[in-house]
């Protein structure tokens, strides 16, 4: 089995630089994906409460244990806060939502979802009479203070944020007691994300690379449009090292110190996927992948935009 790279978190935690997304996963079939990555060799399953498919995954950890497949202690288990708990007590109700839903007594990660708040006590995705999104006034400092509680309880191991620009990390860090560990933005060679990761590094925050195929299958993308594994650049690496174009776009994260997380339910491809740690990309390939650069994001979430706190209003 292809050894995977660790990364040694601030607070000395350590994380698999590989993990299996499981954003947009079914849940009928999310559990089969993680029993078979599991048995491919991955070691760290990125999970979060608005995915609707934790119980799911902590179904398949639970077999996959009772298997002898593997221990609780070798797995790498991330969840994240939603938007419509950012209240300090509610983001301790989320964690342990997800610790039950996962049948899990700890989670490894835990990520501030988004930096923006929704309308709490209700729905994931709360709506006025209009459809739209209800955002609420919580800042995610407030939030938090929740996520140190969740630390200082033993809910979670390490804490972190996701999609977070450059302003709300250096405010987060100058503020707050247990600084975070994680930044999970979405990163690949048409948004490489190199000022906002090397911001990062200057705190001690890693960075994780959601979407590194650039999310093909998401629901809105426009017709027609050209992906990246159809990237003419991509293509000419991957033939040079004798891979496919996803593995290149997902060993590119990885070789430039990142944590990288793509999904799949395909049994196929999960292994295929895991191949990634037999091959490494050459320097120049990485520079002729960064320079692809469009600052091309398909993750927007452009119904938040009025919140103060959406995070995609400047550059970085």
């Amino acid at each position: 089995m292809a050894k995977c790279p660790i990364v040694t978190l601030a607070d000395g935690n350590k994380i698999p630089a590989l993990g299996l997304g499981t954003w947009k996963s079914a849940p009928s079939q999310v559990y089969e994906a993680v029993m078979e990555a599991i048995r491919v060799g991955y070691r760290h399953i990125d999970c979060a409460l608005v995915y609707l498919n934790e119980p799911e995954v902590g179904r398949a950890i639970a077999h996959a244990i009772k298997e002898g497949l593997i221990t609780r202690e070798e797995l790498f288990i991330t969840s994240k806060c939603w938007n419509s708990f950012h209240s300090k007590q509610k983001v301790i109700e989320c964690c342990n939502r997800s610790l039950r839903a996962l049948g899990l007594d700890y989670i490894d990660l835990y990520l501030v979802h988004w930096p923006q708040a929704y309308k709490e006590g209700g729905d994931l995705f709360p709506k006025d009479e209009n459809g739209d999104i209800q955002l609420a006034d919580i800042d995610y400092l407030e939030t938090w203070e929740g996520m140190e509680e969740c630390k200082r309880k033993g809910l979670v191991r390490s804490i972190g944020v996701s999609n977070f620009n450059s302003e709300q990390i250096t405010r987060l860090v100058k503020s707050c007691q247990i600084k975070p560990v994680m930044n999970q933005i979405e990163c690949h060679p048409y948004l490489p994300q190199k000022k906002l990761i090397a911001l990062c590094e200057d705190f001690q925050i890693k960075t994780t690379a959601y979407s590194p195929l650039g999310s093909p299958d998401r629901p809105w993308a426009p017709k027609g449009e050209k992906t990246l594994m159809e990237d003419d650049t991509v293509k000419t690496i991957a033939k040079k090292h004798g891979v496919t174009p996803a593995q290149v776009l997902i060993r590119y994260p990885i070789e430039r110190g990142l944590i990288s997380i793509p999904k799949s339910t395909n049994k196929a491809r999960i292994a295929e996927n895991f191949k990634v740690l037999t091959f490494s990309l050459d320097p120049a390939d990485v520079e002729a992948l960064n320079g692809l650069d469009k600052n091309y994001r398909v993750c927007v979430l452009d119904a938040d935009v009025s919140s103060k706190y959406y995070p995609f209003k400047i550059p970085y």
